[in-house]
């Protein structure tokens, strides 16, 4: 591990990979019982209702199976709930977060200002919150956009101030904890993550940002991620994961309730680079109204298994949804993403598009679901998959499902695998570059149409990181 002086200027590379001495205030048992459920909401001092609603997730837990049985899935057979240690609150003064940097101690804010987190914020960003282990330890909102009504605060702290809301929203509508396992497992052990509420007909101009970073061995991480954009307003929303690497298992199980009212438009984003010892197993889902836009844009690599498949209702006519998803797998890993969407009214649209990188024997797999219903007329959905291979032994999987009820729409779906051809690499060597840079020049080529989507830090960020897997710097 590199000294503190060695990571003054460091690159991408020691920025995710550093550890600090862990130092909390609180942490439960290992494994998972009502005592420790009760526990948590103790040291939340959470309201009756959400300890009920963490009971009824437990007990959903208990009685749903793991997911097995789905073809060509991620080996979960190492994923022992008994072995992880739900919930560490760090030791910091002010629950709830700081509202300033240097009011954080010296071990989180150093992880932070490696991670580029301060300065992101002075340059490009509305808002930022930063969550270190089970709990936000920052959170700040530019004062211009409080005064518009617009709220961006941990969701902890969103329980006791906006009862109404979050007693609405919170797994009720869109994640229920009988949706899956691990939905009912977040459910009785979620703690942070961000709520965001944006007023009608507000347009927040520049993006907020939540990071999420685990430091603690054997740890789980459930965040909870709800935001609400009423009529004709509009949101970017940017997340950011990472953890170091460990001997032992880690599990990031974190939930997002998105509600995009009439005429509303949000965009979520995300760059997850979990280390090779965390499972990655969440659940994602919004509704969307009446002419509301949702796109999503997913960045995953890292972990050594992801199972990520973010889902939309198009619950009104005219609504749209958009989905770009990239996945990078090397030795030992298997990224398993895709995405749901159901079309549920007439004339809404919805677009997929999948770019997935393996390498080293890694295996990538796009599973998806387009459902249309009946009377969903003049709908149309387009997916997109395309697979890079690096070598013979790495695999790509492409496993879509349409399920198509109504007669007037338009359906199309296309996918692509191809290798890194010598061709290719021997012209971009014959123009000075060397192997690793020619096949890197490929990758980015390949990827473009979705780094150009989000804001160029994290382009250049998600650019870095496939180089760095390329290489097998990264865990």
């Amino acid at each position: 591990m590199s000294s503190d002086n060695d990571l003054e200027s460091t690159d991408t590379e020691a920025r995710f990979e550093f550890k600090k001495e862990q130092k909390s205030a609180y942490e439960a048992e290992v494994g998972l019982t009502e005592e420790t459920v009760r526990k948590i909401s103790e040291d939340k001092d959470e309201p009756e209702w959400m300890l009920d609603r963490r009971l009824r997730a437990l007990e959903h837990y208990k009685q749903m199976p793991m997911p097995t049985d789905w073809p060509g899935q991620p080996d979960l057979s190492e994923v022992n709930v008994e072995d992880i240690i739900p919930y560490i609150r760090p030791d910091i003064e002010t629950r709830g977060g700081e509202d300033s940097w240097d009011d954080l101690p010296d071990e989180i804010q150093d992880t932070f200002d490696k991670l580029g987190i301060p300065e992101a914020e002075q340059q490009a960003l509305s808002g930022v919150g930063a969550q270190y282990e089970s709990e936000i330890v920052y959170q700040n909102m530019q004062e211009q956009w409080e005064e518009k009504g617009v709220v961006f605060m941990d969701m902890d702290k969103a329980v006791q101030e906006h009862p109404e809301l979050v007693r609405e929203y919170f797994m009720t509508k869109s994640v229920p904890p009988s949706d899956n396992k691990f939905a009912a497992l977040h459910g009785a052990v979620w703690s942070g993550g961000s709520f965001v509420y944006i007023p009608e007909g507000v347009t927040v101009q520049m993006p907020i940002q939540a990071y999420f970073r685990m430091n603690s061995e054997g740890m789980g991480q459930f965040e909870h991620t709800l935001i609400i954009a009423e009529e004709d307003s509009e949101v970017h929303y940017i997340e950011g994961c990472s953890a170091p690497q460990y001997a032992r298992h880690n599990l990031h199980s974190g939930g997002v309730e998105v509600f995009v009212k009439e005429g509303a438009h949000v965009q979520y984003s995300t760059v997850q680079n979990w280390s090779k010892n965390t499972y990655n197993l969440n659940t994602k889902r919004a509704i969307v109204e009446a002419d509301g836009t949702m796109e999503w844009i997913s960045g995953s690599m890292g972990s050594k298994a992801t199972m990520l498949y973010p889902a939309t209702i198009l619950k009104g006519p005219g609504a749209t949804d958009n989905h770009i998803t990239i996945a990078f797998a090397g030795e030992g890993q298997n990224i398993d993403t895709g995405a749901k969407v159901y079309h549920n009214a007439p004339d809404t649209k919805s677009t997929i598009e999948s770019k997935s990188i393996s390498k080293d024997g890694g295996r990538t797999n796009y599973r998806g679901l387009v459902h249309i219903s009946d009377g969903a007329e003049n709908s149309s959905t387009n997916v997109e998959c395309d697979a890079l291979m690096f070598d013979n032994e790495s695999t790509s999987d492409t496993m879509p499902y349409m399920e198509i009820q109504e007669s007037k729409v338009d359906v199309a779906h296309e996918a692509t695998v191809g290798k890194i051809g010598d061709e290719d690499v021997f012209y971009l060597q014959s123009r000075g570059l060397d192997d690793d840079d020619a096949k890197q020049m490929i990758v980015a080529g390949f990827i473009e149409p979705i780094t150009e989507e989000l804001p160029i830090e994290y382009a250049v960020e998600l650019n870095r990181l496939i180089e760095l897997e390329m290489e097998g710097s990264l865990g």
